[in-house]
């Protein structure tokens, strides 16, 4: 668990959040967002035309999936999943038997 939250904050602390598919920048109140492909009207409406609603937002799915395993989402994403893997193992540890092997200080005696 140490490691992998080490791990993330690391990621966190040197990763960035450019994207691959940045078109152009809207500029609003001096600050500039970028304008993706998937943001775009035209995207959206030929995506509509060709696949219908679902195409449109399994598209916003995938992208949102895609999202999560780049920059700064993936030191989030590491860090869910290393205190849910965490979590899972201790509670795994706790069902398990206290002496497994049923061979206690007892089970000797005759």
């Amino acid at each position: 668990m140490v490691l992998g939250l080490t791990v993330s904050v690391w990621v966190f602390l040197t990763g960035t959040d450019e994207r691959s598919d940045v078109i152009g920048y809207e500029m609003v109140d001096g600050k500039a967002y970028p304008i993706t492909t998937s943001d775009s009207k035209r995207y959206r409406h030929d995506l509509e035309r060709f696949g219908g609603k679902s195409a449109v937002f399994a598209d916003d799915l995938a992208r949102w999936f895609t999202s999560l395993w780049h920059g700064k989402r993936l030191a989030l994403t590491l860090a869910v999943l290393t205190v849910g893997i965490a979590f899972a193992c201790f509670r795994a540890a706790e069902r398990m038997p206290a002496d497994p092997g049923g061979e206690g200080k007892n089970s000797t005696q005759d």
